[in-house]
């Protein structure tokens, strides 16, 4: 019999019904500015209709990690693409931008079309929070790279800025850092959880033996999703937690005109990221005990034998983002990002020593 494509792996019917099933998705996501939806060979967007007078365009793209691992172990793919979204979004507005649209990339050994849609349901709705739009993406099928149930995701989003508000700005020594909660691991420094959770004899499925989360209310992304929650507290309810998107607070913080400079916390932590929203010349002092950190970091801490510097530079213990004020602007800046249910917390301050320097110690 002739070979066809199909026999080598690739099924085109597939990804054609993937498209049609997700081009709902992407309808839900058009905001201003958006001129094509889903099924040409390339995206279409107006910077200018978005209402932009002269506007820098700002582009982030990243993925989730290894944290895709858990999610593909544990059949649990609702949130991934939350993450997805909140990873590049949360890079883009440390620029003082405006989201405007995303397009992802998900590549597979063999196209699952129920998995693929579930993990753009969650693109889509990580899409509404951030404000862009769903613009496009790729679906790939790589029988003979990927294996089994295997899958890789790649994000890119692009936003604007007016030329003259662009982040960061005037850092002076003594700003303030202010510091919006994470809710929990968000993406980064998964290899290390995974090691340690190997290291204790512990599955996905195991409950978590530290209490119950106390992380904070889902965000919007996760209660669009539609995802069914676990009633108990298994390692996957904590682990796979999507990271928080903080469009919404950081616009509110923009809007007051007080902001300098922005930190996403990131791979690197507090220690290596911070840093990078300042000058060449000046530093950051934090205060340990300005917020309570998760359990969960705590529990990574003691279970790994991981020391206090270790933790600050590999996850964001508790702190998903930091913002540089003057101190006569914390209580706008407060007031503005607490209409989002963020309480922003007083960290630390901008020193004249270039680096990060911890006052108290790990908890």
């Amino acid at each position: 019999m002739p070979l066809t494509y199909r026999d080598s792996g690739v099924n085109i019917d597939a990804g054609n019904s993937l498209v049609e099933r997700i081009r709902p998705f992407a309808t839900t996501t058009r905001r201003r500015g958006t001129l094509e939806g889903l099924g040409g060979f390339a995206g279409q967007f107006d910077v200018a209709a978005a209402g932009f007078d002269d506007p820098i365009l700002v582009a982030a793209t990243d993925g989730v990690g290894t944290k895709l691992r858990i999610a593909i172990e544990s059949d649990c793919h609702d949130f991934i693409g939350i993450d997805l979204v909140a990873m590049c979004v949360n890079d883009l507005v440390c620029s003082g931008a405006t989201p405007l649209f995303f397009l992802d990339y998900l590549a597979m050994g063999r196209l699952q079309v129920d998995v693929a849609t579930r993990i753009i349901a969650g693109i889509a709705a990580g899409c509404r929070e951030a404000g862009c739009a769903l613009l496009g993406g790729e679906s790939a099928e790589m029988p003979g790279l990927y294996q089994g149930s295997d899958y890789d995701l790649a994000g890119f989003a692009v936003g604007a800025v007016e030329r003259e508000q662009r982040l960061p700005r005037a850092v002076e020594p003594d700003d303030l850092l202010l510091g919006f909660p994470s809710d929990g691991l968000h993406s980064n420094g998964f290899s290390l959880v995974r090691r340690v959770l190997a290291e204790r004899g512990l599955t996905w499925s195991d409950d978590i033996p530290f209490g119950r989360d106390e992380t904070a209310n889902e965000s919007e992304a996760v209660k669009e999703s539609g995802a069914v929650h676990h009633t108990g507290q298994p390692f996957t309810h904590v682990l796979l937690r999507p990271t928080r998107i903080y469009v919404e607070p950081v616009q509110r913080a923009l809007a007051t005109g007080c902001l300098k400079a922005l930190a996403h916390i990131t791979g690197g932590g507090l220690s290596e990221n911070v840093p990078r929203a300042l000058p060449e010349n000046l530093g950051a002092v934090i205060d340990l005990d300005a917020w309570r950190f998760p359990t969960i970091f705590n529990w990574i801490a003691d279970a790994g034998d991981v020391n206090g510097p270790e933790m600050l530079r590999t996850f964001n213990c508790g702190i998903g983002m930091v913002a540089v004020t003057a101190p006569s602007a914390w209580p706008r800046i407060r007031d503005a990002v607490s209409m989002t249910g963020i309480q922003p917390i007083r960290i630390g301050r901008v020193c004249r020593e270039p680096g990060v320097r911890y006052l108290g110690s790990w908890p």
